[in-house]
């Protein structure tokens, strides 16, 4: 019997850190969840339409904020078109945005979007509940001439 619960915890402490980004930080949202949104998001702004879908996103309507995620739009040349968590952001173009380390990582978000249609991308951003610097995982689904984004803080 202790052999057979120390090899499932076992089992268990080695799964956890060959994957630790399928669970996002104290609380947080994971990617399965980020993933869930981004896809209602793309399916919210093919039904609804652009306008209504990107005022929904920014206005926070709740289903589209969960803890620490929340959806972003772009345009493929780097301009924000919603954004869950700071108002302020639409209507900029931050293609030149860089993260702590010096990532321009909208720029690499955009070129990824036109090349890979559906990715996961790496960098570094405030959590909104902490309001600290964080290591952030972003799911993105590329619609239409827009990036549609959703992200965890690791």
């Amino acid at each position: 019997m202790f052999k057979t619960t120390f090899l499932r915890l076992a089992l268990t402490a080695a799964a956890c850190a060959v994957v630790p980004s399928l669970h996002a930080a104290d609380g947080g949202a994971t990617r399965t969840d980020a993933e869930a949104m981004v896809k209602k998001a793309v399916a919210h702004i093919k039904k609804s339409g652009d306008a209504a879908a990107y005022a929904d996103f920014t206005g926070k309507v709740a289903q589209f904020i969960d803890r620490d995620l929340y959806i972003v739009v772009y345009r493929l040349d780097g301009t924000v078109l919603a954004h869950g968590s700071n108002t302020k952001m639409v209507g900029k173009n931050l293609i030149e945005l860089k993260d702590i380390d010096g990532k321009a990582f909208v720029k690499e978000r955009v070129e990824m979007g036109k090349a890979k249609g559906t990715f996961w991308q790496d960098y570094k951003f405030t959590n909104p509940e902490t309001k600290k610097i964080e290591p952030k995982q972003m799911y993105c689904e590329k619609l239409n001439d827009t990036v549609v984004c959703g992200g965890i803080y690791l």
